[in-house]
């Protein structure tokens, strides 16, 4: 089956600073941006490759990326991570596309490992969605009004990264369900298994092993860590 990787780069960042977008911020030669299309690119999993930028970003970015093969296009996202992926989706549903896999990721993880992506997309053999996680090395607790309620099960969280894959049928089902609620808007999903486990809960979402190597890149400072991952691992000898 097809594998479609989207690369959601169309956030203000507005927590990282700044006059230009996040994920035109450089790391190591690179944007941010174009890491994560370089690793989708490279991989043997991915056949087709959508972008997703803010709209006045089209242009520039489509001449920026020009060399990548896989690209099929770079498209204008929406305000919210939700309204990216729907724009997504009308664009792979716009070419006629029945079913196939899909692999949304955020830009702002532009460490993602070559192994992240073949699993995530080969875990859609046997199942219907699929996310990278890593276990959580810290206690979780809920807070509520400043005050410790709970201690949650370390066992049994993990902290959610991208990829995120889905069958196309079931991602474009959950956000039509999504986009006819009227309560949606006001209690949007952060990310697209969010959709998922909302409006088709008994799809059942595999969770595939991540690493702490594919950091999401918030703020300043986790660009300079992203800086010392990236060179360290450029120092290995092959």
């Amino acid at each position: 089956m097809r594998t479609v990787a989207v690369v959601l780069a169309a956030g203000s960042g507005s927590r990282f600073g700044g006059s230009r977008p996040k994920q035109l911020a450089k790391l190591g030669g690179r944007s941010i941006l174009e890491h994560s299309v370089v690793a989708f690119d490279r991989s043997p999993s991915i056949d087709e490759l959508l972008v997703v930028v803010p709209r006045d970003l089209v242009a520039a970015t489509a001449d920026d990326l020009i060399g990548y093969r896989k690209i099929s296009g770079v498209i204008a996202g929406g305000a919210a991570r939700t309204d990216s992926t729907q724009a997504a989706i009308g664009a792979i549903a716009a070419a006629g596309v029945a079913e196939c896999k899909v692999l949304f990721h955020d830009a702002a993880r532009p460490l993602v490992s070559q192994d992240a992506i073949a699993r995530c997309a080969a875990a859609l053999d046997s199942y219907r969605a699929a996310a990278v996680v890593v276990p959580s090395a810290d206690t979780i607790v809920e807070v509520t009004d400043g005050m410790l309620r709970r201690v949650l099960p370390r066992s049994e969280l993990a902290r959610a990264q991208t990829p995120q894959g889905f069958l196309f049928s079931v991602i474009r089902r959950a956000y039509e369900l999504a986009t006819a609620d009227p309560g949606f808007a006001q209690l949007a999903a952060t990310d697209d298994c969010g959709v998922v486990l909302r409006y088709l809960p008994d799809v059942q979402i595999q969770a595939v092993p991540g690493s702490e190597r594919n950091m999401k890149i918030t703020y300043p400072a986790d660009l300079a860590v992203a800086e010392v991952l990236l060179s360290a691992e450029q120092q290995q000898p092959l």
